[in-house]
């Protein structure tokens, strides 16, 4: 029996989609459930799996194409084998036909280096892979991007002879005009429409994280021991967040139109950098959590958002956003709102430096924080005080756990 295999209901607020990749050719068998083709949205990967065992007979929609809810993409022939097909094949027509001298036959690749691939319009053919069976790795391609030859090769051409004879070859300046991917491009429309609606401004504050380390560095053994969970440092800024939430609620706010929407829940978008680009996670309640829930949760948003598999209900409705360029060695950077939350907070990187304390110069664990605020209903004095209680909370993280 022929099965139609359709672009599934696609999230809310998204009208249509990439096909990105298909990982299976007509003519290939495949199992139920098996992922036949990657669509990619504004926000997130989706994965249309096969609903029956059989082979894929026909392919009607090829990469890069736009689709919406309800496109045909291929059709499936349910119970059927790759074997069966064989004879079906080999007719006597196509037994005349001239056999090529030889066939090149790519490796499998795994989706993110897939998407490596497409974004540099690259053909895996190109690419002499490393990996098990000649299988080609991310390293392979980014060895071969950073290589002259990935200037001068066309998609479908043979993988590249490197030549030793440096002055025969020369160098030459070149380009290479690559289209944004639907996130990146989505990224850039809601970068710019923060700025040109928002009145943004930010406010900058240090902390000492003495006391948060030591904390850490007593209990985190244990910590992972009983609970299964690294104890990481954004727990402990998540939560000061949410305190000092509670005491100024215009940060916690939202803009919508000429009205104000106080929340009285704490939903945190935590920022997680991807290979397809900057994605925010939303973590609900926050208030509610311990520090080992709140853990245990982020672990499994940031690991989703990496493997492309979110959901668009994971990355929508936050009241507030955290991201934390320290990972990558910032010092200090103006965060842009995430609309239309009225507020973001930037942590930096941990750096030891003199400070004086009871009037005595010592080295301490310093970081900058950074409060990018909408102007339009947070008020200076209000944003201000909002970083200082952050700081307080964690110069002395007793107080996050009597709620002082």
């Amino acid at each position: 029996m022929s099965i139609e295999i359709k672009v599934p209901p696609l999230p809310e607020s998204v009208s249509d989609a990439t096909l990105i990749a298909w990982h299976k050719k007509a003519g290939e068998a495949v199992a139920r459930d098996e992922n036949l083709v990657d669509l990619e949205t504004d926000k997130v990967v989706l994965e249309v799996p096969a609903p029956a065992s059989g082979v894929l007979q026909e392919i009607r929609i090829e990469d890069g194409a736009t689709v919406v809810a309800g496109d045909v993409l291929a059709i499936l022939e349910e119970g059927a084998s790759s074997s069966e097909e064989t004879p079906k094949a080999s007719s006597p027509q196509k037994a005349a036909a001239p056999k090529p001298e030889k066939e090149v036959k790519a490796p499998k690749t795994s989706p993110a280096v897939r998407r490596l691939l497409d974004e540099h319009d690259l053909d895996d053919t190109m690419i002499i892979g490393t990996g098990k069976d000649g299988r080609i790795t991310k390293a392979d391609v980014l060895s071969f991007l950073k290589s002259d030859d990935s200037s001068n090769v066309t998609p479908g051409d043979p993988a590249p002879v490197v030549i030793d004879d440096q002055d025969a070859v020369g160098f030459e300046r070149s380009e290479q005009r690559v289209p944004m991917t639907r996130l990146r491009a989505r990224i850039a429309e809601r970068l710019i429409d923060a700025q040109q609606t928002a009145a943004m401004l930010t406010t900058f504050n240090e902390v000492d994280l003495t006391k948060v380390m030591s904390l850490r560095g007593r209990y985190k053994e244990s910590f992972e021991k009983q609970h299964g969970v690294r104890l990481g440092f954004m727990s402990f800024f998540a939560k000061a967040a949410t305190e000092a939430l509670k005491k100024f609620p215009v940060v916690n706010a939202s803009v919508e139109g000429t009205d104000v929407i106080y929340h009285n829940y704490y939903d945190i978008g935590i920022a997680v950098s991807t290979e397809r680009g900057l994605m925010v996670p939303v973590i609900r309640d926050v208030d509610q959590m311990s520090f080992a829930d709140f853990e245990r949760e982020l672990g499994d948003v940031a690991e989703k958002a990496q493997a492309g598999t979110i959901g668009m209900d994971e990355l929508t409705g936050g009241t507030f956003t955290i991201t934390n360029g320290g990972i990558f060695g910032s010092m200090m950077s103006t965060p842009i709102l995430n609309q239309p939350q009225s507020a973001i907070l930037g942590m930096h990187a941990i750096q030891k430096r003199p400070m004086v304390v009871d009037d005595e110069i010592v080295v301490r664990p310093m970081m900058y924080l950074a409060l990018t605020y909408d102007h339009r209903i947070v008020d200076g004095k209000d944003s201000v005080q909002f970083l200082v209680t952050i700081k307080q909370l964690l110069e002395d993280p007793g107080r996050l756990l009597l709620n002082i």
